[in-house]
């Protein structure tokens, strides 16, 4: 086992390597900007302002703590519990890497797994795709947008592919199970 957890990782660093060296001058420079937490506060000012004014005053305000909740919910998982778990190094603190990363934007907290960004970017989209099915176009924007984000990580430094990948699966898988529990609760309401 632990063999086979060898090779993922050793195959997980030379993934991040390759991706980490696909630099531009361009994406040097917007790519801090994409993955800085409070660039994005207008995307979700217009998410919670087009939520207000497509649905029913109710339905805006269980939409909008559903969104809360999940994406909450992510962070706490990974940032939480996950990374002071499994205490696997970011690759900018990796000492095996040591001169091979290519970091543009402060390394961050020493662990990386699973990707808090990610997380939340997959929660944020996963809500989306339920509270906002009637319009496509704006949920397959946010899953670039999320898949962008999480992608920002490894160009930047900071996370490997596994870290992300991990991070990405657990936002969403989130966002449906919150999505369950809320759909559950609201017919057991709506039946009494």
């Amino acid at each position: 086992m632990e063999k086979i957890i060898d090779e993922i990782t050793a195959l997980d660093q030379k993934l991040f390597l390759f991706l980490n060296r696909l630099h531009t001058p361009f994406f040097d420079a917007i790519m801090p900007w994409i993955t800085g937490r409070t660039s994005w506060i207008p995307l979700y000012v217009f998410i919670i302002v087009f939520i207000g004014y497509k649905f029913p005053h109710k339905q805006a305000i269980i939409s909008v703590l559903f969104i809360i909740a999940a994406v909450g919910a992510a962070d706490y998982v990974t940032s939480g519990l996950m990374k002071p778990h499994f205490q696997r190094f970011r690759p900018c603190h990796e000492s095996g890497l040591a001169g091979m990363v290519r970091l543009i934007v402060n390394c961050g907290g020493e662990f990386g797994f699973a990707s808090s960004h990610a997380a939340n970017s997959f929660a944020l989209f996963g809500s989306l795709c339920f509270i906002l099915k009637k319009y496509p176009f704006i949920v397959c924007l946010m899953l670039l947008w999320a898949i962008l984000v999480s992608y920002s990580r490894i160009y930047v430094g900071v996370h490997y592919f596994g870290d992300v990948l991990a991070g990405g699966l657990i936002g969403f898988l989130i966002s449906v199970t919150f999505y369950k529990i809320l759909s559950i609760t609201l017919i057991k309401f709506k039946q009494e």
